[in-house]
């Protein structure tokens, strides 16, 4: 199988760049059509790229041939021209040993396009405080680089997940930038959604407070 991690245009990255995951040549299984929608099948998965199946992933090729893949396409967070996958900022911030899940989305921004806000459970026990903030800004700062620095991180006790487990970013980014959150009836539990957006209230009334 011919996999390669390409640019916008197209064209091959370096190793250890960040881009888009296409294959070249058919193999054996791959898949056909989509039932009863041929022209789905092509527009989703043939029109991006020439030639290229592209089943809308990010990833990158290390020095030695291996792929690492950084979550969906469409997760991808545009910073200041930067592009940064969400399962990779998501992966930064659960790795530290204080939380237990974490959720990001990006919120527009005049100067930078895109904003990051970063949502943060932590374990049992364990209290959200500036400090703890501050840490989880560090590693981001360390692991990935500053421009992956979320604007703000809010510590909440659960996410917006679907029955089968996803994270509804969506919802995020709907309570983030104000606008009406749509349908939720493959939501698990509606708690979640009106705890992030009394997390955003509190933050919102804070900050009005000192101006």
């Amino acid at each position: 199988v011919d996999i390669a991690v390409v640019d916008e245009n197209g064209d091959d990255v370096p190793a250890n760049t960040k881009g888009y995951l296409v294959i070249r040549n058919p193999w054996p299984g791959m898949l056909l059509t989509l039932w009863g929608d041929d022209e789905k099948y092509k527009k989703v998965y043939w029109s991006k790229y020439e030639n290229c199946y592209y089943p809308g992933d990010y990833a990158l090729k290390d020095e030695d041939g291996y792929l690492w893949l950084l979550g969906r396409a469409d997760d991808v967070l545009k910073v200041a021209g930067h592009r940064i996958g969400t399962a990779e900022l998501e992966s930064c911030i659960v790795s530290h040993s204080d939380v237990a899940e974490a959720a990001v989305c990006g919120i527009p921004d005049d100067v930078k396009g895109e904003v990051i806000i970063a949502f943060a459970v932590l374990k049992q026990g364990v209290t959200g405080s500036t400090n703890l903030e501050n840490e989880l800004s560090e590693k981001i700062r360390k692991d990935i680089g500053a421009i992956a620095t979320p604007k703000q991180i809010y510590f909440v006790s659960r996410l917006p997940k679907t029955r089968s487990g996803k994270i509804m970013r969506r919802l995020l980014k709907a309570i983030a930038n104000n606008e009406t959150i749509g349908d939720v009836s493959t939501l698990e539990d509606g708690a979640a959604v009106n705890e992030i957006q009394n997390a955003f209230d509190e933050i919102k009334k804070s900050i009005d407070e000192t101006r």
